[in-house]
């Protein structure tokens, strides 16, 4: 298990201002470590990290704030797909690689390279699949709570629609994540 990280001050770091991007990322956070963590409850058989869970789902999106979204309240330069490894290298940057790899690994259901160079996305050609079993439940946990509506969750078929719209690999593995998780 890890040893147990504060990461309220690196939100406090990256959005020192009480404003309407601070709030959205922490609605959206907690509901994502919420619903993961119900998950890590009903799963002890899965041997999840629960305290490492509570922390990466927290800073899953830290990268937001260096988006173009403004739908959203991000005003960046960047483009949203890229907030995955924008969080990433923040992280890496605290000296927080095991949760940045969640950072860079949550967006869809994970992109591949075949994903990143046919939908020519301005990310590195490497994939960005979840791997560890706390990579794979954030990642399953975040495809619940979209960031337009944070004061809702979808339903397990919304949830299937939304993933179907960019190709069968990522929903095929949302669908595996159902299976060990629901």
């Amino acid at each position: 298990m890890t040893t147990k990280m504060d990461y309220r001050p690196i939100i406090d770091k990256y959005y020192p201002e009480e404003n309407a991007l601070r709030r959205l990322l922490l609605q959206h956070s907690q509901s994502v470590a919420r619903k993961a963590l119900q998950i890590v409850v009903s799963h002890p058989e899965l041997n999840i990290d629960r305290q490492f869970v509570e922390e990466a789902a927290m800073l899953h999106d830290i990268g937001i704030c260096q988006t173009d979204a403004p739908g959203i309240h991000c005003h960046g330069t960047h483009p949203y797909i890229c907030h995955g490894i924008l969080g990433a290298a923040m992280l890496r940057a605290e000296g927080f690689e095991r949760h940045a790899r969640v950072c860079e690994r949550h967006t869809g259901a994970g992109l591949s390279l075949t994903d990143i160079v046919s939908q020519d996305l301005p990310l590195p050609h490497r994939d960005f699949l979840p791997e560890t079993i706390e990579e794979q439940l954030i990642c399953y946990a975040d495809k619940f709570f979209s960031k337009s509506h944070p004061e809702r969750e979808k339903t397990v078929e919304q949830a299937e629609r939304s993933l179907a719209k960019f190709g069968e690999e990522g929903l095929h593995r949302f669908l595996q994540w159902k299976e060990m998780f629901g």
